[in-house]
């Protein structure tokens, strides 16, 4: 299984771009993996045999992939199961204490290792991107880790997290994080965001777990998320711009 560190209590700062406002979420302690999910961890919860490179990031993850991986590996470890799939439906038990995608607020304040700044380090010694010049994603932790010692948390791959990325305009397209090994130094920065299908095969994409319970159970936000914000956004109205597509399945729930 994962390694996890405790990430304390905080706060941070979300920008919304869109809407051009921000807002503040605080933050109760909870736990991150130490790296991004390996592909011999990924591989032992699921049974498969690692044929090569067991250390670097599991990648060309889907979203979906994510979310049953974390819940076959709680399953494994003894924990409650975070997330009820039902086919593209799925809800987060925020009182669950199973293995989980980070919201993007848990996700921003970890890689900012209680810094604030929109890097930990010089982007050369503590991320692997387009400046180092390698082929795909490289061995977990090979670079320095941020305050809280979690490695990787620039470059290497982007990472999935819980939020989807604008129910408005991205219907159900969910948030990625972090940046790539193939990115250039603007893209690897902490409050950088990029959002995809949460059934897209990227070649660039892993995932890092988070764990612990945040909420009651039933309750639906946490963590600088909220279902009822999801909602809100994909109920617009009005003449939209082209090309926005809001996810009016969520209404539904």
């Amino acid at each position: 299984m994962p390694e996890l560190i405790e990430v304390p209590a905080g706060s941070v700062e979300l920008r919304d771009a869109r809407s051009d406002s921000s807002r503040k979420a605080g933050l109760v302690p909870f736990a991150l993996g130490r790296t991004q999910v390996t592909q011999s961890e990924w591989s032992a919860v699921l049974g498969l045999e690692v044929l090569a490179a067991p250390e670097i990031p599991a990648h060309a993850v889907t979203w979906f992939d994510a979310v049953r991986w974390c819940n076959t590996a709680s399953s494994l470890a003894g924990y409650a199961s975070a997330y009820e799939i039902d086919g593209r439906d799925v809800t987060w038990d925020v009182g669950a204490d199973g293995f989980r995608l980070p919201t993007e607020a848990e996700w921003h304040w970890a890689c900012t290792g209680g810094t604030g700044r929109p890097r930990y380090g010089d982007l050369a010694d503590i991320g692997w991107t387009m400046a180092d010049g390698v082929p795909g994603p490289q061995d977990v932790g090979l670079k320095a880790a941020n305050p809280f010692g979690l490695f990787d948390m620039l470059g290497n791959v982007w990472e999935w997290c819980w939020d989807f990325a604008d129910t408005a305009r991205y219907a159900d397209y969910r948030s990625l994080r972090g940046g790539g090994w193939a990115d250039p130094e603007w893209n690897c920065r902490a409050a950088v965001r990029r959002g995809s299908a949460p059934d897209a095969v990227l070649e660039d994409v892993g995932f890092r777990v988070a764990r612990g319970p945040v909420g009651e159970p039933g309750a639906e936000a946490a963590q600088g998320w909220s279902a009822e914000a999801d909602r809100s956004r994909a109920g617009i109205r009005g003449p939209l711009p082209v090309g926005w597509t809001p996810y009016r399945e969520l209404l539904k729930r």
